[in-house]
């Protein structure tokens, strides 16, 4: 369920804006979408995991946040993360 140390690794470097970047709304959003991703997956064998279920929801609107976030100071930054991540406006 979890993202690997490696896998983070990877998405670091794919979103970081500067190397060594790890706080950056484009870094945080990437790994909150693999882990959201990942529990999505799990829930289709697991559908009664309402405990799961609200820790997803905790990390959808958190991610919501940080994009609202970054709409608000820089509307090019926002754009090309949720075309690149493949997410809805």
């Amino acid at each position: 369920m979890s993202v690997t140390a490696e896998k983070k690794q990877e998405i670091i470097q794919d979103n970081a804006r500067v190397p060594g970047d790890t706080g950056s709304p484009e870094v945080q959003v990437a790994i909150l979408t693999e882990r959201i991703n990942n529990l999505t997956g799990h829930f289709k064998g697991h559908h009664k995991d309402n405990h799961s279920r609200r820790g997803l929801l905790m990390m959808v609107n958190k991610r919501r946040s940080l994009l609202d976030y970054l709409k608000k100071i820089d509307v090019e930054r926002y754009n090309a993360l949720i075309s690149k991540l493949g997410l809805r406006k």
